[in-house]
């Protein structure tokens, strides 16, 4: 449950600022009147991505167990090569996101309402289409036969909008950078386990070798049912008997990937200013 409280967070964190930068621009250039296309494209991105998550989830029970692991484990590496890209994406420049949306915005205003809606469309709906691959492929990682992986991805979402709001208002003031380094950092080790997850549903639907080529089995020290069995499932997507394929792809994944993510950013030195001669 916590890996999709945290993802929840994370990306509605994301979306949330997103909103609210858009939003107190016009606010504070007095643009109120471009608030409602803002809204509206806003509105259908949220649409969009809620539309998505539907039509993979109702739309996967529909196949054969074969397509469905295929599907599932496809779709699930895909995720994880979409939250890669978005987590270094986010760290490279979050600094430099506030200019680039109000450069944008200028640029919106400037073309009319429908310039606005697509501005606020294709800013959220990024975000939510990621979003929801990801929650579908770590619901389905984490599933227990529970409602509760989802309620933690509900109640991350719910967090993040609640933070949006606060910080809206100039309520609330944290180091984002040092968050979303760190929240980073745990989505990446999340994502390792989803695709772990999603190399065990393509073994089963036998387009990749190795199922029954088991790495390690603790199921007797770490019972799947067990409490901290659960836990350790809900917040790394820990599974008791990986295959060989599994663990070696989980660790040629996680440890380069953290590696990378901590290595110091480079910064390009700005360059020395040309005197003119007289």
């Amino acid at each position: 449950m916590f890996s999709n409280y945290l993802i929840g967070l994370r990306e509605g964190l994301e979306a949330s600022l997103v909103v609210c930068i858009l939003i107190a621009y016009l606010v504070k250039t007095g643009r109120r009147d471009a608030l409602k296309p803002i809204w509206t494209g806003i509105a259908v991105a949220v649409a969009l991505a809620l539309g998505f998550g539907c039509a993979l989830e109702f739309g996967s029970q529909e196949l054969t167990f074969q397509a469905q692991e295929a599907l599932g484990g496809s779709l699930s590496i895909l995720a994880v090569v979409l939250v890669t890209w978005m987590v270094f994406w986010m760290r490279r420049t979050a600094r430099h996101l506030k200019a680039e949306l109000h450069g944008r915005l200028d640029a919106a205003l400037a073309m009319g309402t429908g310039a606005l809606v697509a501005t606020a469309f294709l800013a959220v709906g990024r975000e939510g289409l990621e979003t929801a691959l990801f929650v579908w492929a770590s619901v389905h990682a984490a599933s227990d036969g529970t409602p509760r992986p989802l309620l933690g991805v509900v109640l991350g979402l719910l967090t993040a909008v609640l933070l949006g709001w606060l910080f809206y208002r100039g309520a609330l003031r944290i180091n984002l950078a040092r968050f979303f380094t760190w929240t980073g950092a745990m989505l990446v080790v999340v994502a390792a386990g989803v695709l772990a997850y999603g190399v065990h549903d393509l073994q089963e639907a036998d387009f990749l070798p190795g199922l029954t080529s088991k790495a390690f089995d603790v199921s007797g020290t770490i019972p799947p049912d067990s409490w901290y069995g659960t836990l350790l499932k809900g917040i790394f997507n820990f599974q008791p008997d990986p295959t060989v394929l599994q663990a070696v792809v989980w660790t040629l994944y996680l440890v380069p990937t953290l590696a990378l993510f901590f290595l110091p950013s480079r910064t390009t030195p700005a360059p020395a200013p040309v005197r003119e001669k007289v």
